[in-house]
């Protein structure tokens, strides 16, 4: 049986959404075109063992918002979109399931972009460019970025100093409880460059030997994932899936700074306004975690080094900015990015009806 590409209704707002299935290989993938009013959509590939097609459904379409956002936030000239394809990582990835899904991306001509993210790595993305050019991270080529994951973790270091600054009055994280909720890619390198600033760190994480890592060469204190909010801690640095802020948690956090990698980390938008109830800082993750995104995009635009480490710098001043309009316009700071990022699209819509 074919590829069978099957567009689906989105919803209002939404550009596109399509259903992707592939027999043979066993790919069920979903793939969102959010919005092109800066560019062509990018964002990363998820591969997770979703409970439903619903769930994968709503996570594509959740996580392809948030990715408008970050790309017009960052002044990438990329709209936003996300690909999820259903399944366990560990045990059932495939060359055929791979190439199945570069043909499903690169039957949108160009208006989407795929990359890598949870569950996927360069070698898994090197399969599906071999089917298309409009997957990047890639670890070879003439303009390849590699795993974004390294520049994640440092504009989210940078930002987490921002926040400590502004909460504690010193950059300086030693001797702060840092709790890492979550130790991939991002997550562990985020660990270590905490621990090489003077932070105590506390670990959470399912794979036991991650955090046996952290705990051996990081000198870590560990708790289970449920205890996660129960741990005294003076800032909280969730790099895992995203919802886990709700209004059962943020009333048991004892953070004042919240500044991690992981994506849609409110379960809702009002929790914006529980965490400033309660004096506590957050910095909005897809302004924080923009580091991954900016190493690749220099990738989609055939740019340098110096496009990627420049941009990359931008995050913790943009932090600091929105750290301050919310201070002084009482907003809470995801109303303020928010605000920020929804006339970035008015003027790019504008500039794409007058041209």
């Amino acid at each position: 049986m074919a590829l069978v590409i099957t567009d689906e209704t989105p919803p209002a707002g939404y550009e596109r959404l399509v259903h992707v299935e592939d027999v043979e290989s066993g790919l069920d993938a979903f793939i969102c075109i959010h919005s092109t009013a800066c560019g062509p959509a990018a964002g990363g590939c998820r591969m997770w063992n979703y409970a439903s097609l619903d769930d994968a459904r709503r996570d594509v379409l959740r996580l392809a918002e948030g990715m408008t956002c970050k790309n017009a936030i960052a002044d990438l000239g990329l709209g936003g979109g996300k690909s999820v394809i259903i399944g366990n990582s560990r045990t059932d990835k495939s060359e055929a399931l791979f190439r199945a899904f570069g043909r499903a991306v690169d039957s949108l001509g160009g208006l989407y972009y795929t990359a890598e993210d949870v569950g996927i790595t360069p070698d898994d993305m090197a399969i599906v460019a071999s089917e298309t050019p409009y997957a990047v991270g890639l670890n070879s080529g003439a303009h390849a970025s590699g795993d974004p994951s390294p520049f994640t973790a440092e504009g989210v270091f940078q930002c987490l100093r921002v926040g400590a600054e502004q909460v504690f009055g010193s950059a300086d994280l030693t001797g702060k409880r840092v709790l890492v909720q979550g130790l991939g890619h991002v997550g562990m390198a985020l660990a270590e460059k905490l621990h090489a600033a003077g932070a105590v760190l506390i670990v959470s994480d399912l794979n036991q030997n991650a955090v046996k890592r952290a705990q051996t060469d990081l000198g870590a204190e560990i708790c289970s994932p449920e205890e996660v909010f129960s741990q005294q801690m003076d800032i909280f640095a969730p790099c895992a899936l995203g919802g886990i802020l709700t209004a059962e948690t943020v009333a048991r956090l004892t953070a004042k700074v919240v500044c991690g990698a992981a994506n849609n980390q409110l379960a809702a938008p009002d929790i914006a306004g529980h965490l400033r109830a309660r004096g506590i800082s957050y910095l909005p993750d897809y302004v924080v975690n923009g580091g991954g995104i900016i190493s690749v995009a220099g990738e989609i635009h055939r740019r340098g080094e110096n496009y990627r480490r420049e941009r990359l710098a931008g995050i913790a001043e943009r932090i600091r900015r929105i750290l301050a309009l919310s201070q002084s316009s009482g907003k809470t700071t995801t109303e303020v990015a928010s605000d920020m990022v929804a006339d970035i699209l008015a003027q790019a819509s504008s500039r794409r009806v007058l041209a």
